[in-house]
């Protein structure tokens, strides 16, 4: 099964979220088992930024630095492309109002970490510069992609709240820097556990999944989306990836920029994380609207590991042929 999948460039991961959202489909929590399951997700979601916190090198954050128009190209894409793109897309006549916010939420979310680092590093790129540059865009993640959800999403629909701001900082940000900070003493065991602790962040969206789209559907999700929504969910992040890598490249070769540090901006800047998205997502939207909104982002996210899957083999073989020549 693991071969199969692979061969056809699809996330076993994704595979265990369609699940979850079918069981949450079929048996949604209800009651005091909603309860008890939404304090579970909150303190997931707390212990899962705890260890991105311990896992984020001090030196990698000193030696990144000095790259530094490469990642302000990266953050560039991230941070203004994207949610351009985001808004324009949104205001498509005719998609649920849920989904929209969806799609525009997903282009105000920060890179993904792995992802980028693993695409980099099959096509030959600067593995330490994309490193450094999805550390940075996860980072600023945290404060940014908040600030651009209540500039253009809830601050348009009900007034700025500071409610989310103090969540934040108790439920994400503590965490992330208690976790950074205690790196010292904590950061080899994190290291060395790195697989039993990935069942700790891919748990916790599990849960956290699971609790949204519990939710939503007995608010009546699914009788509101149809097949076409989703499959014009699909086509529009299609249409948003190749978009972003199309500016990547030409921003990436309009700078003057090498063929590694190009990788690293295309890859980088082209992704968008479904780890921090769904934590934040439950933090920034009411409980019910949570299902509908990561609904766009796990369509991106399985798009975007296909393609740049493709990429990334591309990009090895384009170098293993200069080589030989």
């Amino acid at each position: 099964m693991n071969r199969l999948l692979s061969r056809l460039n699809i996330d076993p991961y994704i595979l265990l979220l369609i699940s979850t959202v079918a069981l949450a489909s079929v048996l949604p929590a209800r009651g005091v088992f909603a309860q008890i399951a939404g304090g579970v997700a909150d303190a997931g979601i707390a212990l899962l930024f705890f260890l991105h916190g311990a896992k984020l090198s001090r030196e990698a954050v000193m030696d990144g630095a000095r790259a530094w128009k490469l990642h302000l190209s990266v953050a560039s894409l991230t941070f203004v492309l994207f949610p351009l793109i985001g808004l324009a897309v949104s205001r498509i006549p005719g998609l649920d109002p849920a989904l929209a916010t969806g799609v525009l939420f997903l282009t105000l979310l920060p890179s993904t970490v792995q992802s980028s680092i693993a695409f980099t590093a099959i096509a030959g790129g600067n593995v330490a510069a994309a490193v450094c540059s999805a550390s940075f865009s996860n980072l600023a993640g945290i404060f940014l992609t908040p600030l651009l959800t209540a500039v253009l999403i809830t601050g348009k629909q009900g007034g700025f709240s500071t409610d989310p701001v103090v969540t934040i900082a108790v439920q994400l940000l503590l965490p992330f820097l208690a976790g950074h900070f205690l790196r010292p003493w904590i950061g080899g065991f994190v290291t060395r556990n790195k697989k039993v602790l990935g069942l700790v962040d891919r748990g916790s969206i599990l849960l956290v999944v699971y609790t949204a789209f519990g939710a939503a559907v007995i608010e009546g999700l699914w009788s509101r989306v149809t097949i076409g929504e989703l499959a014009l969910i699909a086509g529009l992040s299609l249409g948003v990836l190749a978009l972003v890598l199309l500016a990547a490249t030409a921003l990436g070769r309009w700078l003057g920029f090498s063929r590694e540090d190009r990788i690293v901006l295309i890859f980088c800047g082209s992704k968008k994380s479904l780890a921090t998205g769904v934590p934040l997502a439950g933090v920034l939207f009411a409980q019910a609207q949570v299902g509908a909104i990561i609904l766009p982002l796990m369509f991106f996210h399985q798009i975007q590991l296909m393609v740049c899957a493709v990429l990334a083999r591309r990009f090895a073989a384009a170098q293993e042929r200069e080589a030989e020549a």
